[in-house]
């Protein structure tokens, strides 16, 4: 099991793309509470946007 597990690492490159992901969407979702950016679409889920940067987060940390 433990095998298993090292060998299913993410590289750190993955790590990286997940934590800047999860950097653009929390800009985004402050962005757009502050009403500088206006999408009319997903304003409604600005809670969940930051909620699913929080588990890219997570994801991408060690």
């Amino acid at each position: 099991m433990l095998q298993w597990l090292k060998r299913n690492v993410m590289s750190n490159k993955t790590r990286s793309i997940l934590k800047g992901i999860a950097v653009v969407l929390v800009l985004l979702a402050v962005l757009m509470e502050l009403k500088i950016i206006i999408i009319p679409a997903i304003v409604v889920y600005k809670l969940w946007i930051v909620v699913i940067a929080f588990g890219l987060l997570l994801i991408g940390s060690k």
